[in-house]
């Protein structure tokens, strides 16, 4: 993956690593779209917090919104989430390659491990 691609991701794994962003994401995966009210219910934050961090979700392509009435109602962009599941499985498919390596270098110095 080029750097500018790993780049690109950077803000989705950012804001996923805030822990009620993360929370305001499952509701929203479990319990499908939802307003800021309902969001706020369950999450425990104010309003406002809720709000800066949906808009922040936004931003980074994670949520959409549209407005209803007085109320704003947020959904899970899904091809956001399988992208980001794509690159997290890219990683882990590195990384055992990289313990494959280690694991073969380490038997090959000792024939005794075998």
């Amino acid at each position: 993956m080029s750097t500018s691609a790993l780049l690109d991701r950077a803000p989705v794994f950012d804001a996923l690593g805030d822990p009620n962003r993360l929370r305001i994401i499952t509701r929203l995966c479990d319990g499908g779209p939802c307003s800021t009210t309902e969001v706020t219910q369950a999450v425990p934050v104010t309003r406002q917090a809720a709000t800066k961090h949906l808009v922040l979700l936004e931003t980074v392509g994670l949520v959409s919104s549209q407005r209803r009435g007085r109320e704003r109602i947020w959904q899970v962009e899904p091809e956001s989430l399988t992208e980001a599941s794509e690159y997290l499985t890219g990683l882990s498919r590195r990384w055992d390659r990289a313990i494959d390596r280690l694991r073969a270098f380490v038997e090959d110095e000792n024939p005794d491990t075998r």
